[in-house]
């Protein structure tokens, strides 16, 4: 049975799954990733390919034992995802899936972003979100969907949302829609200190989206109408106004006052 602790909705529709391997554009060559394989059905789909080694991460025991009586080909590790993002070291960039149990999948995400050197250690993601927290993913500036996710996942990775996956192709069959994005690192990317000092900026400023940004600025800087001078940002504006390009230059300017 699908444990509701972990997050567990298990795709077993044939022709989604089939379409997400496709997404992940796979050859002999890739390393792959699966994060979450659940009773395997992706894991299936992604053998056909003939990947030159597949990893599945489970956390749930019971179904790491089944998976490897299941499969003789893959290595299966029984560990939690947030706990072992920064082992993955390889020789050349991996592809990572995932149908992300709904309860942690930004948080998986996020660790990702946090990495340095992303470009270099994967190529590309293809995860699965709840439709709503995909829409925040790829939201644009001046959109009501766009926040702290949307200017996160630009800064360092180009996004595309490749299709919507009805809850009937779960089980057990969730209340809302999901869909599949897929990630590839960007090779250049505005180089901050630390990913935490956006994630702080972002959050100040949308825990009060409807509110005009004069206030996030003046609790970020002491001489906050200067700084927005020299910025060309107008303090009228919104949080959902400002590109992802002047919220990169808030942090760097933060970074060089802290």
């Amino acid at each position: 049975m699908p444990k509701k602790s972990l997050g567990q909705n298990f795709l077993n529709e044939k022709n989604t799954l089939e379409n997400i391997v496709k997404a992940g554009n796979l050859c002999q060559e890739d390393i792959v990733l699966e994060i979450g394989p659940g009773t395997g059905n992706l894991t299936e789909k992604i053998l056909e390919k003939k990947p030159n080694k597949l990893i599945v991460i489970e956390k749930d025991t019971e179904l790491s034992k089944k998976l490897n009586k299941k499969f003789d080909n893959i290595e299966v590790i029984n560990e939690d995802i947030l706990n072992c993002i920064e082992k993955f070291k390889f020789n050349s960039p991996i592809k990572v899936f995932g149908n992300l149990p709904y309860n942690i999948s930004t948080k998986i995400l996020i660790s990702f972003i946090r990495l340095n050197d992303l470009n270099k250690i994967f190529e590309r993601f293809i995860f699965v979100f709840q439709k709503e927290v995909a829409d925040r993913i790829i939201a644009k500036e001046n959109s009501k969907n766009y926040g702290r996710l949307s200017i996160l996942t630009a800064w360092k990775m180009c996004r595309t949302k490749e299709f919507d996956i009805n809850p009937k192709n779960f089980y057990p069959i969730p209340k809302v829609w999901s869909s599949l994005i897929t990630f590839e690192p960007k090779k250049k990317i505005e180089k901050l200190k630390n990913t935490k000092n956006l994630e702080h900026i972002t959050n100040i400023f949308f825990n009060q989206k409807r509110k005009m940004i004069k206030k996030p600025m003046k609790q970020l800087f002491f001489n906050y109408e200067d700084i927005a001078k020299k910025l060309n940002i107008d303090l009228n504006l919104r949080p959902q106004n400002l590109s992802i390009d002047q919220y990169i230059e808030i942090c760097k300017t933060y970074e060089s006052l802290n």
